[in-house]
């Protein structure tokens, strides 16, 4: 189990490539990267991308990547026509204002424009030097998560334990319950026809109150969802199947405390919807 939240950091120290890699995430809906890098990385940002989303299912993940330098080749390229242009201004300008001074190179330099730099890229030497250090960064970045996983893990653990005793009082009292449930209905039965009773009506009249007011089927229900959080709880990714599982859980508990009106019972659904919730919080930071 890895939680959602997680930060990787690592520096790349090459003769070819110096960098920082830092990438962290926190929780989301869905998986959603969003990428910060230098525009001469492009020709392997897909490969990035690519990696980071077969290490990350879910989660918003931030990836920042700042070149610190390398023997990366690089081109100056001189704009001559401008430089021709701009210093023909300032000697006509320097005329103008009667200012007999020689057009000096920091003149033309001070343009923006006079010089730029292109960087050749060799693609795939460039992801050989940077791969590696992405993927350091990345098992580091898993490490975290796996380390917070596994504390959610214990505290959903404990979770479901608190929701499992409040259903053993409730499965201890059902009996208790029905019981009551008859005693009830015959005494009202008798109440009111007296030796009359028809004992057929009775057993009918019991049958369709019982039909509506058991539980039985719901604690069957529960413990069965508790057992599918557990086993969902071992797969690799889970967040979502927790979440939902969470919902069915939730469903039975609300339906129990509807059909009970026994204050041992109405305690225990109260515990247990609480249990449930926190349950659901903490499967919100699972991946």
């Amino acid at each position: 189990m890895k939680s959602m939240t997680g930060y990787g950091a690592v520096r790349l120290d090459t003769p070819s490539l110096k960098a920082s890699i830092v990438i962290k995430a926190w929780n989301n809906r869905f998986f959603e990267l969003s990428a910060q890098m230098p525009g001469y990385l492009g020709p392997v940002e897909r490969r990035i991308r690519d990696l980071v989303e077969s290490r990350v299912a879910r989660g918003k993940a931030d990836l920042s990547i700042r070149v610190l330098g390398g023997d990366m080749p690089t081109e100056v390229v001189v704009d001559a026509s401008s430089a021709k242009a701009v210093a023909d201004a300032i000697r006509r300008l320097a005329a103008a204002a009667g200012i007999d001074e020689p057009v000096r190179l920091s003149h033309i330099l001070g343009i923006d424009g006079m010089l730029g730099y292109e960087r050749t890229v060799d693609a795939d030497a460039l992801w050989a030097a940077l791969e590696p250090a992405l993927s350091s960064c990345l098992d580091a970045f898993d490490a975290e998560r796996e380390w917070e996983g596994a504390s959610t893990k214990a505290d959903l653990d404990e979770k479901l334990a608190q929701l499992e005793a409040a259903l053993d009082v409730i499965e201890a009292a059902t009996p208790d319950i029905e019981a009551s449930i008859r005693a009830n209905l015959r005494a009202r039965f008798e109440e009111v026809m007296g030796d009359l009773v028809d004992e057929a009506r009775v057993l009918g009249e019991l049958a369709s109150y019982l039909a509506k007011h058991t539980i039985n089927e719901e604690i069957v229900r529960l413990r069965s969802h508790i057992a599918a959080f557990r086993k969902a709880m071992a797969e690799p990714v889970c967040g979502k199947k927790l979440d939902f599982i969470c919902q069915e859980m939730n469903r039975e508990a609300n339906t129990i405390g509807s059909k009970s009106a026994d204050a041992r019972v109405s305690d225990a659904v109260i515990r247990m919807k609480d249990a449930v919730e926190n349950i659901r919080e903490q499967a919100r930071n699972v991946e």
